[in-house]
């Protein structure tokens, strides 16, 4: 039968149902895709150790919107027949999976700007709203027509959670700049005190400082601050009571089938109803875990407080939940338009319905407290019962001694915690999370530092134990002599890597040196480069040396993968029988005519760039030009060294400089801690800890050695290094 109209002239409908199933898979593979998401949120949180569960790959944005939208589109479909079991089950599935996600996603609006917080939430809204209004249609015209009681109390949780994700979006602009302007305030103190403490190592104040920075930066990181809130522990309870009521329906359904009488016949989607239906249960099940942990772990929070003082203070509203509406109301309005009585209207209007928002905002907080305290005092009464019976089986299974040996170690924690309680972020309301909030957190960076030193540079780590007698830095200011005439009219600045790749390339070139020894060296330099990087990325703050960095970096790609300086072959230039004084008198040429070469050609006539930004080939022929003609100063003096003398000169210079700059980590560690914005902090501070981890036994080696000067700033940068060093 052909397409469009019959030959009565009617329109032929017969094709129109055929690609339901095929919509139905799309449906699934979205529940699908939303399941594996809040999955790896999951994962990742145990992984990490973070018990409040961020949201990192389920969060409220584009992506996951259009996910949810197209997930619930049976929630939507107004007269599409669902006779069967599978089918109705199919339809309430979808509208605890709304629950879900909303549960799920809460904490990602502490990250967001406000005004993509308005429109995620906004888009989210027209969603839940539009399934709503489609469900009641549903329910009226007998699409549904079973679970009504079901159905009509996952559409009140729905509501419930959608309110409580607008009330906790208000919150959020108040918390994260009061919480920012006291992390800058309390972050001065912790660097002030480390500081201060000068006659500890320097391994040991770094320490000390991460765990000040960890337990302020994770107490102050958006999703923790709503994952902990009274709202976000309520939601949680919320989307586990949605969740009970689709397991509810279903074990009703098929362990008790002569409750219900279902209709005969079959779905237009078929066979697919089957496969919405385990794709949006198992995305319920799955994304159940991290609002429910949520909820637990707030309630676990409150738990070791005695009953009375947890009462105290949770019938009040706390002032930041309701600043952003009061400050909109002190907001004058501008009008341009109307007489006196239109602006007092308007003006009244407005107060009156910001009043009421106020005080569905105190409500909506107040309820969620209501929530959490109820559940603290039923998980409280199930904890007493399950301590009795775990301290009866330790009476019976253990000695008393080692009871009361734990006992008494638990009991010793929160005072060896007492002085970095002052550094844990909290709003008002939240005193009770100070002490357990430093015990966690203190595990939590023991964690990340066991991490990092488990990934200990063991190559750089030797390399600094054979140079751990030298008293100085020395290396620093002989690697390139002042006595040394330019090339051209300007010099452009050092780095630290790039004469370290450099002063790499000679070594590798010279005859009749230890393969070993070579190897040794460059595995040393890869690994010294990782953290040279670091100190150069994060402390060139006037940004002068990239192209240098460049340069340093194309360098090292060559030597340390094909064994050549540029396209000078290292390995061919060892075997050519020359002395050493020979290969680095052919450096120097090689470098000189290359320099002039580059310029001619790269510069392209552009002879008003500053020195620093030359083109990188004619920076490292620029290096490798004043190293050389440094070390052929040494032989014109009369020190005839050897290959095997001028190798270990150029290595403890290289240590040297290698050392010289990995002082500075203390100081990148603290930058990272501090420059980053509150939603990257967290991260940043995680990677300081695993850094002090893998480099902590290098610092120890190194402190032994005497600084030039104890300003960091100057420190930074090896030109300024050498100049300190001459005075």
């Amino acid at each position: 039968m052909r397409l469009g109209c019959t030959i009565e002239g009617e329109l032929n409908k017969s094709k129109f149902n055929q690609p339901m199933p095929w919509i139905g898979i799309y449906v699934a593979a979205a529940s699908a895709t939303c399941a594996l998401a809040m999955a790896a949120d999951v994962f990742h949180s145990f992984r990490s150790r973070k018990f409040w569960f961020p949201c990192k790959f389920f969060s409220l944005n584009a992506a996951t919107l259009t996910l949810i939208a197209a997930a619930v589109k049976l929630s939507v479909d107004l007269n599409t027949s669902m006779p069967r079991l599978q089918d109705q089950l199919a339809k309430l599935s979808t509208e605890v999976f709304i629950c879900t996600a909303i549960g799920n996603s809460m904490p990602s609006i502490g990250t967001m700007k406000n005004k993509e917080m308005f429109m995620n939430i906004v888009a989210l809204g027209i969603i839940v709203v539009t399934s709503i209004v489609n469900i009641c249609i549903q329910l009226g015209t007998g699409v549904i027509y079973v679970f009504w009681k079901e159905h009509a109390f996952v559409i009140f949780l729905m509501l419930v959670l959608l309110a409580i994700l607008c009330s906790s979006a208000l919150s959020v602009p108040t918390t994260k700049l009061y919480l920012e302007l006291k992390y800058k305030n309390k972050f001065k103190v912790a660097v002030q005190e480390c500081c201060d403490q000068t006659e500890k190592s320097v391994p040991k104040r770094l320490r000390e400082g991460l765990i000040k920075y960890w337990i302020m930066v994770h107490t102050s990181s958006p999703q923790f601050v709503i994952g902990r809130s009274a709202t976000c522990t309520a939601s949680g309870a919320f989307c586990l009571l949605s969740t009970v009521t689709l397991v509810e329906a279903m074990v009703r359904s098929y362990l008790m089938p002569w409750s219900f009488k279902f209709c005969d016949g079959e779905s237009d989607y078929k066979w697919s109803t089957s496969l919405i239906l385990l794709t949006q249960t198992v995305a319920v099940a799955v994304g159940t875990v991290a609002p429910t942990l949520r909820w637990f772990t707030a309630i676990n929070f409150r738990n070791r407080e005695k009953w009375s003082e947890s009462c105290k203070p949770e019938f009040k509203v706390e002032k930041y939940w309701t600043l952003k509406l009061l400050e909109l109301k002190k907001r004058p309005i501008s009008l341009l338009i109307g007489g006196w009585q239109g602006r007092k209207l308007t003006h009244d209007a407005r107060n009156q319905g910001l009043d009421l928002c106020i005080g569905i905002q105190s409500g909506i907080v107040l309820v969620s407290k209501l929530v959490r305290l109820i559940s603290v005092f039923i998980m409280t009464g199930f904890s007493i019962s399950c301590c009795y019976c775990c301290r009866k089986m330790q009476w019976l299974f253990k000695r008393r001694t080692s009871v009361e040996s734990n006992n008494s170690e638990f009991e010793s924690l929160p005072s060896s915690h007492l002085n970095l309680r002052r550094f844990v972020m909290h709003l008002e309301g939240e005193e009770h999370l100070v002490d357990r909030v430093t015990e966690d957190n203190r595990a939590a960076l023991d964690h990340w530092l066991q991490m990092g030193e488990k990934q200990q540079p063991k190559y750089l780590i030797q390399f600094f134990e054979k140079f751990s007698t030298s008293e100085n830095f020395n290396g620093v200011i002989e690697f390139d002599s002042d006595l040394v005439p330019s090339l051209d009219s300007e010099e452009p600045p050092n780095s630290w890597a790039l004469p370290l790749v450099t002063l790499t390339s000679i070594a590798v070139s010279l005859p009749g040196v230890d393969h070993n020894s070579i190897k040794q060296l460059t595995r040393t330099v890869h690994e010294g480069l990782i953290y040279a990087r670091k100190v150069e990325k994060n402390l060139d703050i006037k940004k002068e040396l990239v192209d240098i960095k460049k340069a340093a970096e194309t360098v090292w790609l060559g030597v340390d993968l094909y064994h050549k300086w540029l396209d000078v072959d290292l390995q061919r230039m060892s075997f050519q029988g020359k002395t050493p004084r020979e290969i680095i008198k052919e450096f120097s040429d090689i470098s000189k005519n290359k320099f002039a070469e580059f310029k001619t050609t790269e510069m392209n006539g552009c002879s008003s760039e500053t020195a620093s930004r030359w083109p990188i080939k004619v920076l490292a022929a620029n290096s490798m030009y004043r190293i050389c003609q440094t070390i052929l100063l040494d032989y014109k003096m009369g020190d005839n060294l050897s290959s095997k003398r001028l190798f270990e000169k150029l290595t403890r210079v290289i240590s040297d400089i290698l050392g010289a700059c990995l002082t500075n980590l203390g100081h990148v560690m603290t930058i990272k801690c501090f420059c980053s914005t509150i939603e990257e902090r967290e991260r940043s501070v995680r990677s300081a800890s695993l850094l002090l981890g893998r480099i902590e036994r290098v610092l120890k080696i190194l402190e032994q050695r005497p600084l030039p000067s104890t300003d960091w700033d100057q420190l930074a940068y090896i030109d300024y290094w050498r100049s300190l060093s001459r005075q």
